[in-house]
């Protein structure tokens, strides 16, 4: 018998759009931020199913196949790579869609790993919004690392207008149309403006068309930020959330205490 279901949110874009018509190709999930919570996950017996709004094989930012997100140590990120690979829900993953059409009760938690693949589609993904919306009104945890806060703004019924009003620098408007996010208020953190100005020119060549913390604090969210490359995580209520990949350890640890706390609280009941 399994320990519960996770449910793993990642992107289907190969290509975010940039400032002056440029695209970041090599976007993605970052390795060490999927594979890191997932194996330990897996470890303590969760069952994990891959969603995308597509359903074809999410693309790994190269750029995150390094030494330094496995603290420097080499043979640990080949040994991330081998994990990856036998991750088959992952070369092939099911449609967001189908996921809900097969029901989101069965889920125990929602996982959305970073990499800037979260900034092409699942911000304004309806079905993703419908899971958001979901792990929201039931109170399940809510696990969003690095960019995979972005995420959060699905939720919003009209968040393509939102997230078209922050890339045309609108920002009165976007605040004007986020209204009665359901995220509003909770302490949040994500991808901070100064880690992502450190990384335009040496990773992703141009300038995203907005920041991810700015866009979450103009939709309402209660945004915090430390020095960059730091590790921190914030808990408010179901939603868990971590700043960068040196997070992942610290938000894999809030994961698994707030699982824990679900199964105790069912068992209670």
């Amino acid at each position: 018998m399994t320990a519960g279901k996770v449910l793993v949110l990642v992107s289907s874009g190969h290509g975010l759009p940039l400032k002056d018509g440029k695209v970041y190709a090599g976007a993605g999930y970052y390795l060490n931020e999927l594979t890191v919570p997932v194996r330990a996950l897996m470890k303590e017996g969760y069952e994990i199913t891959f969603a995308n709004p597509k359903g074809n094989t999410p693309q790994l930012d190269v750029n995150s196949a390094v030494a330094d997100f496995f603290g420097g140590d080499e043979a640990k990120l080949q040994d991330y790579l081998k994990f990856r690979d036998t991750l088959t829900g992952l070369k092939n993953p099911t449609r967001i869609s189908d996921v809900i059409a097969s029901g989101l009760d069965q889920y125990d938690a929602v996982f959305v790993p970073g990499g800037h693949g979260p900034m092409i589609d699942l911000l304004d993904d309806p079905d993703a919004g419908t899971v958001m919306r979901h792990f929201h009104e039931t109170s399940k945890p809510t696990a969003v690392l690095c960019h995979g806060p972005i995420s959060l703004l699905s939720a919003l019924p009209n968040s393509t207008e939102v997230v078209g009003a922050l890339a045309a620098g609108d920002a009165a408007g976007a605040h004007a149309k986020a209204q009665g996010w359901i995220y509003s208020g909770y302490k949040m953190t994500i991808f901070s403006t100064a880690e992502e100005q450190q990384r335009e020119p040496l990773e992703i060549g141009g300038k995203v068309l907005f920041y991810p913390d700015f866009a979450l604090r103009t939709a309402g969210g209660d945004v915090s930020v430390v020095a960059p490359w730091k590790s921190y995580v914030l808990q408010d209520r179901e939603l868990i959330s971590g700043q960068n990949p040196f997070s992942d350890e610290a938000l894999l640890k809030l994961l698994l205490l707030a699982l824990d706390g679900k199964k105790k609280s069912v068992s209670a009941a």
